[in-house]
């Protein structure tokens, strides 16, 4: 398998993952395949063979203090970008997963940070973190919401 193959097949890889935590973040399914970590076993199993295949000794030894210009000639490589690039959808993907638990723990709206996570994980982040901090400011009620939610969670867990 090429590496365009592997890196077109990511990025399909995680579109369903997306997809159910945007379009249907309440369906008892989406819940079922977020509560899996394959997924991301999955991505850094790729991750780690085109690391393998990418980083090569005199690579290694620029990235081991590294500069601008020898971070930018080593993702010049096409399997160093693939590399990269895998490494971005594994923890965009994470980070994703992570807000829209974070949304189902605490009823806060999260399909925003979630989409913003999808195309730039840290800014979905933030969106999350300003966004619960907006409404737990604004309807200090929410912070009993999420007592709430999450013992019933808790009680219905251990049912």
């Amino acid at each position: 398998m090429s590496v365009s193959q592997i890196f077109n097949g990511a990025n399909v890889f995680v579109l369903p993952f997306w997809a159910l935590m945007i379009f249907l973040p309440n369906w008892k399914v989406t819940r079922k395949v977020m509560e899996s970590y394959l997924p991301f076993v999955a991505l850094a199993a790729v991750y780690l063979y085109l690391f393998i295949n990418s980083v090569t000794p005199e690579n290694a030894q620029a990235l081991s203090n590294p500069q601008l210009a020898d971070i930018a000639r080593f993702f010049a490589d096409e399997n160093a970008a693939a590399t990269g690039w895998i490494h971005f959808l594994v923890l965009d993907l994470f980070v994703g997963r992570w807000v829209y638990w974070e949304g189902q723990k605490t009823g806060i709206w999260t399909v925003h940070s979630i989409a913003l996570c999808l195309f730039a994980g840290p800014l979905g982040l933030l969106s999350h973190v300003l966004t619960s901090w907006i409404t737990k400011a604004l309807f200090p009620s929410a912070e009993n919401q999420e007592a709430i939610v999450t013992e019933k969670t808790v009680s219905s867990s251990g049912t």
